[in-house]
Formats: C-alpha cells, sequence, structure tokens
C-alpha cells in the first residue's frame, strides 16, 4: 500500500513539473497585464531545444539553460506584437503555438537526417538516485532535479510578487497601467520583461519534459501542457502557489492514468487518457466565473489614454 502511494506521489511530482513552470510563465506574464496563451509554442520550444542541445554536448544542464534561453527568444516575438504594436494578445499567443512545432520540427529534420525526433540522450539527475536508498518507497519518490526547481520558481515568484517594491509594481502595472505611469513606473519596460520572463519559464517547463520524463523529443512530448497550464493559472487564481498546488491536481490527474493502466483495473486505456483533459474542462467550467484576472490583463496601454 505504501509503496502504491509513494509511486502514485512520485509521478505526480513528475508529470506537474512541467505545468509548474508553463503556468509560473503565465501568473508573472498576466500579472503585468499581459495574457499569454502561447505557452504551449514556447515549451515545445524549450523541449526541442533542450533535447537537442543535450544530445550534441552531451550535458542535460546546458540544454535545460539553453532552453530557458529559447523560449525567452520566441515570447519577445509576442512582447513586440502586445506591447509595442499594441496588437491583439490572444491571436499573438495563437500565432507563437503554430510557431513553436513548426519550428521544432523543421529544425528537428535539419538536425537528426529528416527524423521528427531527436536521438535519446541522458537525462537531469534524480532524487535520491544513488544505491544508498534501498527502501522500495524511495526509489518510488525517485523524481528528477526539477521537482525542487519548480518548487523554488513557485516559491521565489510568491516572494517577489508580494514581497519586494519590484513585484509591487508589476502588479500596479497589471492593475491599473495609467496609474503606475503617474507614479514614473515604466509600464512597457515591465511589461517586456514579465513576457521574456514568462518564456523562460516556459522553455523551462518544456525542458523538464525532454529531460527528465522522457529522454527525447518527439512531435508529442508537449501535448496539451501549454492549455492545461494556463487552466493552472485560472484556478490558481493568477497567484504562485495557487498555480502550484493547481498543478499538482492536473499532475495527479495524470498519475492515476498511469497507476490505474498499469494492468490491475479493468479501465479503457482511452477513458484513462482522457482523464487530465476532462479535469481541465470541469476546472474551467467551476472556477473561471469565480477567478479574477488582473483588471488590465490584455488590454494594450497607450499612454495619456485612461
Amino acid at each position: 500500500m505504501l509503496n502504491d502511494i509513494s509511486l502514485l506521489i512520485g509521478i505526480t511530482l513528475m508529470y506537474s513539473t512541467p505545468l509548474v513552470f508553463g503556468a509560473l510563465g503565465g501568473v508573472i506574464s498576466e500579472r503585468s497585464g499581459v495574457v499569454n496563451i502561447g505557452i504551449e509554442g514556447m515549451m515545445t520550444v524549450g523541449a526541442f531545444t533542450a533535447a537537442s542541445v543535450n544530445y550534441f554536448s552531451g550535458n542535460p544542464w546546458l540544454g535545460f539553460i539553453a532552453a530557458g534561453a529559447m523560449g525567452g527568444l520566441v515570447s519577445l516575438l509576442h512582447a513586440l506584437a502586445s506591447v509595442s504594436f499594441k496588437a491583439d494578445q490572444t491571436i499573438s499567443g495563437i500565432a507563437i503555438n503554430l510557431i513553436g512545432p513548426g519550428f521544432a520540427l523543421f529544425f528537428c529534420r535539419l538536425l537528426f537526417d529528416d527524423a521528427t525526433m531527436t536521438l535519446p540522450a541522458k537525462t537531469l539527475p534524480k532524487i535520491f538516485g544513488d544505491t544508498n536508498f534501498s527502501s522500495s518507497i524511495m526509489k518510488n519518490l525517485n523524481v528528477d532535479i526539477t521537482v525542487i526547481l519548480g518548487l523554488i520558481a513557485a516559491v521565489g515568484m510568491w516572494f517577489f510578487l508580494y514581497k519586494t517594491k519590484w513585484g509591487l509594481r508589476v502588479n500596479a502595472v497589471g492593475e491599473h497601467p495609467a496609474a503606475a505611469d503617474t507614479m514614473g513606473i515604466n509600464v512597457s519596460l515591465t511589461r517586456y520583461l514579465c513576457v521574456i520572463v514568462s518564456g523562460i519559464l516556459s522553455g523551462f517547463g518544456g525542458a523538464s519534459m525532454t529531460l527528465a520524463i522522457i529522454s527525447q523529443f518527439t512531435p508529442t512530448a508537449i501535448s496539451g501542457q501549454g492549455f492545461i497550464a494556463l487552466a493552472a493559472l485560472i484556478f490558481g487564481k493568477w497567484t504562485p502557489m495557487g498555480a502550484y498546488g493547481a498543478c499538482m491536481l492536473f499532475g495527479f490527474a495524470q498519475a492515476l492514468t498511469i497507476v490505474l493502466g498499469g494492468g490491475k483495473f479493468a479501465i479503457p486505456s482511452q477513458i484513462l487518457s482522457m482523464l487530465p483533459y476532462v479535469l481541465t474542462i470541469v476546472v474551467l467550467i467551476l472556477f473561471v466565473g469565480r477567478s479574477v484576472a488582473p483588471k488590465a490583463d490584455g488590454v494594450p496601454y497607450e499612454k495619456g489614454v485612461r
């Protein structure tokens, strides 16, 4: 019984981590007033970059860092469209979601002899990964280091947004940019930085998938995780710790599909595979009306217009 529980916890932590990074990326962007539904595309680019750099360099940490950098570059496109050109932020995010998979597949075919997936490479180190832990319970909790990094990122963002003057400025820009502007806060620069950080975190989310859960990039490596991260963002009421808890819930749903699909229960695999996405729809129906986004979220700011 304890082994089954520890296995369920371990899988939950493992599958929730990519969602945590993606949801935190959404939190920082939308707290500044920029809607970012392009998390899926940014995670896809990050997943491919991490796997490719890891394979050619033999260093998964280098792949992890490169994924964040590439996610930041992609998010710069979203920032240009949303902040500088005052474009519709939803349309811009959809474009990122289309560009991301196309970019990944194009360069995957270019670098890996026309293949649609990268070659396997070593993964990031595991917690409790050495042989000194002989307990089967500890082995079931043998999750990767990105689980700890995701928790640190969530706590760090909470501290930044609510305990520092820079975080309060971000919240001010997302709630009332005109008032923030009169206080001397550079609204455009703040939103640019937050969107770029959003892309970096989303890239880390994609890297968590291809450097920890699987050891290579495939076209289905990021299959809806970015949209589930957005649901977690809403469920968590646009707060770092709320989003973190929501990601744990969705990770638990994914863990159930794996544990229940292990042959011990007569549940069709098609139903199990639907579970995380059905839960996403249920959460959005039940909570989207009760969650209140920052007041200026999705509203382009024009200086002098109040």
